[in-house]
């Protein structure tokens, strides 16, 4: 019997919510006899829909993440998640946080990044201050940690020193809907749902936060359109933390009629957006893996995106990488993938042969694989 947190797939739109839909998805098709119950926070079962596969059973309780929090990190109370859950022989706690457990149960932790250590400025204080406790005490915890990239599983190696045996790197995958939209209908129909105009744009994906790096990418817009480019920028993803500089940088450009802020975007729309786009800019300061460049290599759309963290292992040569500190550099980029044309094609073939690379297949076989061990041990 394996437990796994699937709380982030029930309440977040963003990128670890769609992280852990897709592997448990992906996973019901690797392992249709494993029994797998599915813990949710914050979720009463009348209000979830059945389960995603026939081995997997819902594990809610009322009690929300806030309050879970509190309870199991904050006060420290040891109320194991076999409460919820019922005995199981292992737990996967997919979001960074290990809850208590029963002796004996083998546990698994999912990292997907340290940003909150590595670019500390651009984390909420309240939360860098919970994490900057509960994750380093969860790693050591853990019987064994995924990490989202190479560059995770060195950040756990170098800050926390854990040990590198004692992490595997699990990467993810790119939905077979992620192809590029070509119907023009279909694509003006996505563009007025959102309000996006007619005109070219730009497209970001990212809760907005300051690690996304919105400021530096609308400076970027504004210098566009003192070369004369009418082009605009699309971003995708909710509300955030630190967020009035962003919207302080609209105002100072004069970007006000250029930016705009689609909050989350129904998946099924996200090929769409991708395709209607003219690039897709990713300049993160600090990205776990950074799906949304392989989504839009799938979706045949160029992409800019840093040369930092995981964002370089992921674009590999299919992208164009820059400095995400020096907007010159990005405009530069910009203006190249919006007016060179043999560059476009080129990055176009190049990111739909990367996209292939990357499956959730693969990742779930992965982490069978990694279950099965861990339970033979």
């Amino acid at each position: 019997m394996i437990g796994i947190d699937y709380t982030p797939a029930y309440e977040q739109g963003g990128g670890i919510g769609r992280y852990v839909r897709e592997l448990v998805a992906a996973l019901t098709f690797v392992d249709r006899h494993s029994p797998y119950r599915l813990f949710v926070a914050g979720a009463r079962s009348n209000r979830l829909p059945p389960p995603p596969g026939e081995n997997f059973t819902w594990k809610p309780t009322p009690l929300t993440p806030r309050w879970l929090a509190r309870l199991w990190h904050r006060a420290r109370i040891p109320i194991p998640v076999e409460t919820i859950t019922g005995k199981v022989q292992l737990f996967h706690a997919t979001d960074f946080v290990l809850p208590p457990t029963l002796p004996g149960t083998r546990t698994l932790l999912t990292v997907h990044d340290l940003s909150f250590v590595r670019v500390p400025e651009t984390a909420s204080p309240s939360l860098k201050a919970y994490l900057d406790v509960v994750v380093p005490r969860s790693v050591r915890r853990a019987d064994f940690i995924l990490a989202d990239s190479q560059a995770t599983k060195d950040d756990l190696v170098a800050l926390y020193k854990t040990p590198p045996e004692k992490i595997a790197v699990l990467l993810s995958g790119v939905d077979a809907r992620f192809h590029p939209v070509r119907d023009p209908v279909v694509l003006s129909t996505i563009r007025k749902r959102h309000g996006v105009g007619d005109a070219p744009y730009i497209f970001s994906v990212g809760t907005v936060q300051p690690r996304k790096n919105y400021g530096r990418l609308i400076q970027a817009l504004a210098q566009l359109h003192q070369t004369g480019s009418d082009i605009h920028l699309v971003i995708a993803g909710g509300r955030g933390w630190l967020e009035d500089p962003i919207y302080d940088s609209i105002r100072q450009t004069g970007m006000q009629s250029f930016v705009h802020f689609i909050g989350f975007a129904d998946e099924a729309d996200l090929p769409g957006l991708y395709s209607g786009a003219v690039c897709v800019a990713l300049p993160s300061l600090y990205e776990g893996f950074g799906l949304p460049v392989l989504e839009a290599m799938a979706c045949g759309t160029p992409v800019v995106t840093s040369n930092i963290s995981s964002l370089p292992e992921v674009a590999g040569d299919a992208a164009l990488t820059i400095d995400p500190y020096d907007v010159e550099a990005l405009t530069n980029a910009l203006q190249r993938l919006i007016h060179d044309e043999t560059l476009r094609q080129r990055l176009i073939t190049l990111g739909q042969q990367r996209a292939r690379l990357f499956t959730w297949e693969a990742a779930a076989r992965q982490l069978h694989q990694t279950y099965t061990r861990l339970l033979e041990q």
